[in-house]
């Protein structure tokens, strides 16, 4: 039996990345004020958006590795822009 290793290498790595986001995210909405609300309001945009993003590159024929390429994109940018403020 084949089991690809580099997509579950992927998949894993992306939920290592988000831990740190997810981190990040709760502690500047745990802090509230102005920068909460809108860290609040992002966080729904951005999931949103990605889902749509991941279902028309699975509806015109993407893999699922390049989905989860994709959102690691998406964590690593995130990342950036929580650790920049």
């Amino acid at each position: 039996m084949y089991i690809p290793f580099f997509p579950l290498l992927s998949s894993m790595m992306l939920a290592f990345e988000a831990q740190k986001v997810i981190e990040l995210r709760l502690v500047r909405l745990a802090w509230g004020g102005q920068d909460g609300r809108e860290e609040a309001t992002a966080m729904v945009t951005e999931k949103i958006g990605a889902a749509i993003e991941a279902a028309g590159m699975l509806m015109s024929g993407g893999s699922a590795e390049t989905v989860v390429s994709r959102y690691r994109e998406h964590v690593a940018a995130n990342t950036r822009r929580l650790t920049a403020a």
